[in-house]
C-alpha cells in the first residue's frame, strides 16, 4: 500500500467555522446528543426489570467502557483532530476498508436514532396537546400515526435547518433546551425525595448501599441485558469530537468535553435512578419500577402522582430531549460524511461547505432527507420493524466505538511503551474498552438472533438481528459499489488518506474564517 502523503492545499482546513466552540459549548452539545431525559424514560424501567435493585450499579458498570473509549477518542483527537473521527482514525490505523466501515457505523446509528427521536417528538408533542385540550381516550391525537409521523418529519426538517444554518445558532438553541431538560430532572429528583421523606411516596423504599454492589447481580443474562441497555443511554458524547475542527482548541477541548460529558451523565443517571427507586419502589404493580406496563415510559406513569397539576413538565422535558437530540445527532453524521467526501471515500459533493454559514451543507441536507425517508418508510411498512431497528442500534454503536478503541492502540503502537502514561491511556484503557464493546456486540447479536427478541421475525430469525447486522452488511455493499467508481481509487489505494496525511485543520483558529453568526473574517 502506498504511504505517499497527499497535500491538500486548503489553508482553512475543510472550510468549517474554526474557533467557534469553547469547552462549555462543546460539553452542552455532547450532553444534548445523549438526550438524557428521553434516554432515562426509554431505559430505566427495562434496566430495573432486568436487574431489580442493582439498577444504579448497572449504570456505573456501563459507564466504564464508555469512559475507556472516551480516553481513546481524546488521545486520537490530540494527534489527529479531524471531524471524521472514527472514519479518519480507523483509516489511518487499519486502512481504507476498516475506516470506511467505521464511518458507516456512525452514519447508520445516526439515521436509525433520528427516526426514533422524530417519532418520540411527534408522540409527546401531541400528548401535550391531548393533555391541554382534554382529548378522550378514543380520540387521542398522539395515537394518530399519520399525524405523529408528519410532525416527526417537521422536527427533522427544523433541526436539519438549524444544523445547516450554523454551529453557533445550534449551540445557542442547545443551551436553552438542555437547561430545560436538567431543570425538569432536578424537579423530578427533589419532588421524589420530598415525597419519600414526607411519607407520601407510593412505593417508599429506603436507600441501600447494596444497590451499588457489583457482586449482587443474580443472573448473568439479566446483568448483560442491563449493561447493553445502559450503554445506549451514554451514547452521543462523541459529538464533542466530531465538532473538533470548530472548537477554539481542536486538540484539547473536544477530548476534555467528552470526558466531562461522560462524568456528568453518570451523575445524572445514577441520581435520578436512586430518587426513582426511593419514590416508586421496585414493585410490579401500580407505579412500581418493576411493573412491566410502565417499563417503556416510567415518567408518564408517575407524572400526575408526583407533580400533580404540573405533571406536564415531564412531558415537555421528554419532548424537548428528543427534539434537542435530533439536531445534535445530525452534527456528527454530517461531519463524518464531510470528511469522507474530502478524502474521496464518498462522492465529491459531500465535501461541500456553505460559504457563509461554514457548515457541511450537502452532508447535512442529505442526512435530514435520508432520516426522513427512512422514518416514513419504516412507519409505512410496520411500526414493529421501526421499533426493532431501534433495538438493534446497540450493534452499530458498539461496532464503531470498538473500532475506535482498537485504532487507538494500533495507531500509537510504536510509542505505547515509551511512558507510563502511554501504557495507560493509549494501550490498557482503550483496549479494555474495545474488548468490552466487542463482547457487547457479540452478546447482543446472539440475543437478537432469538425469535422472541424484539417485535418481529424475519427469515425465521429475530428481526432485530436481521436489521442490526443487515444495516452493517449494507455498508459493505455500498463500500464495494463506491470502490467500483474510478474516483474512489485514490482512497482505496491509501493515497488520499493514510497515516502520513496531514490534518486539514487551520493552525491558527483565531484567524480562520467564521460562520456568519461568529463574524466573517
Amino acid at each position: 500500500m502506498s504511504t505517499t502523503p497527499i497535500r491538500l492545499e486548503r489553508p482553512d482546513g475543510k472550510g468549517l467555522a474554526a474557533g467557534t466552540l469553547g469547552l462549555w459549548g462543546s460539553t452542552v452539545i455532547g450532553l444534548a446528543s445523549t438526550a438524557p431525559v428521553y434516554s432515562l424514560v426509554a431505559t430505566l424501567g427495562f434496566v430495573v426489570l432486568a436487574v431489580g435493585a442493582q439498577a444504579p450499579i448497572a449504570f456505573v458498570v456501563a459507564f466504564v467502557p464508555m469512559l475507556f473509549i472516551a480516553f481513546a477518542y481524546r488521545e486520537l483527537n490530540n494527534a489527529v483532530p479531524d471531524c471524521g473521527t472514527t472514519f479518519t482514525w480507523g483509516t489511518k490505523a487499519f486502512g481504507p476498508w476498516v475506516g470506511w466501515m467505521g464511518g458507516w457505523g456512525v452514519a447508520v446509528a445516526g439515521m436509525v436514532v433520528l427516526a426514533n427521536l422524530a417519532q418520540i417528538g411527534g408522540i409527546y408533542f401531541w400528548a401535550l396537546v391531548d393533555g391541554i385540550i382534554g382529548s378522550g381516550d378514543d380520540a387521542l391525537l398522539s395515537d394518530n400515526v399519520p399525524l405523529v409521523t408528519a410532525t416527526g418529519v417537521v422536527f427533522i426538517a427544523l433541526m436539519t435547518w438549524i444544523s445547516w444554518r450554523g454551529v453557533e445558532i445550534g449551540e445557542r438553541v442547545q443551551n436553552i433546551l438542555l437547561a430545560i431538560q436538567y431543570l425538569a430532572l432536578a424537579i423530578f429528583v427533589v419532588a421524589a425525595l420530598w415525597q419519600y421523606f414526607a411519607g407520601s411516596a407510593p412505593g417508599a423504599t429506603p436507600f441501600a448501599w447494596d444497590w451499588f454492589n457489583p457482586f449482587a447481580f443474580e443472573e448473568w443474562s439479566g446483568f448483560t441485558e442491563a449493561i447493553l441497555l445502559a450503554l445506549f443511554i451514554y451514547w452521543g458524547w462523541d459529538t464533542c469530537l466530531a465538532l473538533n475542527e470548530e472548537t477554539k482548541d481542536p486538540k484539547r477541548i473536544p477530548g476534555l468535553a467528552a470526558l466531562l460529558t461522560c462524568v456528568l451523565l453518570l451523575f445524572t443517571y445514577v441520581s435520578v435512578t436512586v430518587a426513582a427507586m426511593m419514590y416508586a419502589g421496585l414493585g410490579d404493580t401500580g407505579t412500581g419500577l418493576g411493573n412491566e406496563a410502565n417499563a417503556d415510559d416510567f415518567f408518564l406513569a408517575i407524572k400526575d402522582g408526583l407533580l400533580g397539576p404540573v405533571g406536564w413538565v415531564l412531558v415537555v422535558a421528554v419532548l424537548i430531549s428528543a427534539v434537542s437530540s435530533t439536531q445534535t445527532t445530525i452534527l456528527p453524521t454530517a461531519r463524518g460524511t464531510l470528511a469522507m467526501g474530502v478524502y474521496r471515500a464518498l462522492p465529491e459533493r459531500f465535501k461541500t461547505v456553505h460559504p457563509r454559514y461554514k457548515t457541511p451543507s450537502f452532508s447535512t441536507l442529505v442526512m435530514g432527507v435520508v432520516a426522513s425517508v427512512y422514518y416514513i418508510g419504516m412507519t409505512l411498512i410496520s411500526d414493529n420493524i421501526l421499533q426493532d431497528s431501534i433495538l438493534s442500534l446497540g450493534l452499530a454503536i458498539a461496532f464503531y466505538y470498538a473500532i475506535t478503541g482498537y485504532a487507538c492502540v494500533w495507531y500509537f503502537r510504536r510509542e505505547l511503551f515509551t511512558s507510563g502514561r502511554n501504557i495507560v491511556y493509549r494501550l490498557v484503557l482503550p483496549l479494555l474498552g474495545a474488548l468490552m464493546l466487542t463482547y457487547a456486540f457479540v452478546q447482543s447479536a446472539i440475543d437478537m438472533f432469538d425469535v422472541d427478541y424484539g417485535y418481529t421475525v424475519l427469515f425465521g430469525i429475530g428481526g432485530t438481528f436481521v436489521l442490526g447486522v443487515g444495516s452493517l452488511a449494507l455498508g459493505v455493499v455500498l463500500m464495494v459499489l463506491w470502490f467500483l467508481f474510478p474516483r474512489s481509487k485514490r482512497f482505496f489505494r491509501g493515497e488520499s488518506l493514510n497515516r502520513e496525511t496531514p490534518v486539514m485543520v487551520p493552525d491558527d483558529t483565531a484567524a480562520a474564517a467564521r460562520s456568519v453568526d461568529g463574524g466573517l473574517a
